[in-house]
């Protein structure tokens, strides 16, 4: 069994938690974050990439479009190589719902102070031709996309230079209590079988979806967290422009264009269990169709991957509990003193991925109001490591630096060009992670072959570099494939099929990858 201790430990490793360790940390707390997973495996990694104006909301939740507005600009500070500066069109259409909707957007930005100006529409073209050219009104905003992987980690590497730990697959399974307070967390480690316990003084419990069954943990009534599940579509990058429907929010109406991809979300549904997220096909139909309206010719793009999150939304009485589309995305925080009576424990809900740090400034704020403790929140003004302010990521920066080694450094990953010294030096300060885990921070396999031949090499490497044992090698293979294929085979379509059917081919008959030795349990 291992014994730490800790000021403070964060249960969820999503972008909010990340966020919320860091500013325990540069406060001055000794801190520890656990996570049953990677850093940004859940909500955080399975979003549409929309780094948000506030546009979306400044008619229907204009608190939201407030906090999305001002929260923008300061990403744009502290975790600037995250985000792709875009822009953003909002546009209306020929018998769209509600033919007033662009005078409410505007009156509402003006109350919200989100930045919009209204262009014509032959301007907005020009800006990105794949818009829809039938288009009556056109409001140009400042909506980006944005990583969400690398703000998790590098919040985290933040963190962990204000002394803070991270663990990664790491569950918990009990907020320990006595007296009325919290006293300790314990856990387990999911690759090694280790019991981990630690002691504290407080738990925030920043879970998303998940926090319901971490208030659990502690004894407390369930939190009124609403699972929200939403498909996302990815096709090969054909706009370089977000595209908004100007309407009431609703589904599959935004494209945006985040990396080597083009991507529409998203579907709106209560979701029983975020664990089990379905994509249904009239939902994929449904994305197909939305598209058209967006960007004629939508249907002809390479579909590359599908893939479904869960939104943790905050129960909102106003709306129908099944109405996940309807309900506030403004954050809100559990205090559990209060409604349960117990000390040391706070849940926090709600937000987006755009006011992470802020969701994370509210909920240690209201940590140290308990404790009496107060410490300036610093976390607005200081860069993350790894980024300059204004220094945003270009979609052509691993051109140039292929450009500098191409000659001395093997490129693993043609689609994404990842090189093999990236590879290898994550994997030596990794050397536990999965091929998942590594795609995430290095987009291994997120290209058109979806890893059809970069995956076998990339485990290949692995073993190579002595970093794995050729069953665990083969293991984690088998599960990378899996992963991708889930999400591509809803989206087959047309020359795809056969290209799909090459990369099965290639894999089951000349690899006979369903029939080498592999380790029987693999972290999944």
């Amino acid at each position: 069994m291992r014994q730490l201790s800790a000021d403070v430990v964060v249960i969820g490793g999503g972008t909010t938690g990340v966020g919320v360790v860091r500013d325990v940390a540069m406060r001055g707390y000794k801190a520890i974050l656990l996570d049953r997973a990677d850093l940004a495996q859940g909500t955080s990694g399975r979003f549409h990439g929309l780094l948000h104006s506030g546009g979306r909301y400044v008619v229907t939740d204009p608190l939201s479009g407030t906090e999305c507005a001002e929260e923008n600009a300061i990403l744009g500070h502290i975790q600037a190589g995250a985000i792709e500066r875009t822009g953003g069109l909002f546009f209306t259409l020929p018998g769209d719902p509600d033919p007033d909707w662009g005078d409410k957007f505007l009156a509402g930005a003006a109350t919200a102070k989100v930045p919009v100006e209204e262009i014509e529409p032959s301007r907005a073209l020009k800006l990105e031709p794949r818009m829809n050219p039938t288009a009556e009104r056109v409001f140009r905003v400042e909506d980006g996309s944005v990583d969400g992987w690398q703000l998790a980690w590098s919040a985290a590497a933040s963190a962990k230079q204000y002394g803070a730990q991270i663990l990664t697959y790491t569950k918990a399974t009990e907020i320990t209590t006595a007296g009325g307070r919290v006293t300790g967390v314990r856990a387990t480690d999911a690759k090694t079988g280790e019991d981990v316990t630690i002691d504290c003084g407080f738990v925030l419990n920043c879970a998303g979806p998940w926090a319901g069954g971490v208030a659990a943990m502690a004894g407390c009534e369930p939190v009124a967290v609403v699972p929200g599940r939403g498909i996302m579509i990815a096709a090969d990058r054909f706009t370089n422009v977000v595209l908004n429907l100007c309407v009431k929010p609703a589904d599959g109406d935004i494209i945006v264009p985040c990396h080597g991809v083009s991507i529409i979300g998203t579907t709106d549904v209560k979701a029983d269990d975020p664990d089990h997220l379905p994509i249904p096909a009239d939902e994929v139909q449904k994305m197909l169709d939305a598209g058209e309206k967006l960007a004629p010719g939508f249907r002809q793009q390479r579909l590359l991957h599908v893939w479904t999150g869960a939104r943790p939304l905050i129960k909102d009485d106003r709306v129908a509990a099944s109405d996940t589309r309807h309900m506030s995305r403004g954050m809100a925080v559990v205090d559990h003193s209060t409604r349960d009576g117990l000390k040391g424990l706070l849940t926090i809900g709600g937000g987006k991925l755009t006011t992470y740090r802020l969701m994370a400034e509210h909920i240690v704020d209201a940590m140290e109001d308990q404790t009496g403790d107060h410490h300036p929140c610093r976390t607005a003004e200081e860069p993350c490591p790894g980024h300059e302010p204004g220094r945003y990521f270009a979609l052509n920066h691993r051109l140039k630096e292929r450009e500098a080694d191409r000659l001395s450094d093997q490129i693993i990953c043609e689609c994404e060009l990842m090189s093999r010294t990236m590879f290898t030096d994550l994997l030596k300060e990794q050397p536990n992670a999965t091929l998942d885990d590594l795609r995430r921070q290095l987009r291994l396999g997120m290209g058109p072959c979806q890893g059809g031949f970069c995956s076998s090499r990339a485990a290949g490497l692995a073993f190579e570099e002595g970093a794995i044992d050729i069953e665990r090698a083969t293991g984690l293979l088998r599960l990378f494939l899996t992963n991708r294929w889930y999400g591509l085979w809803p989206v087959l379509n047309g020359q795809q099929v056969a290209q799909a059917a090459l990369d099965d081919w290639i894999l089951q008959g000349l690899l006979d990858i369903g029939h080498l030795p592999a380790q029987t349990k693999e972290v999944i």
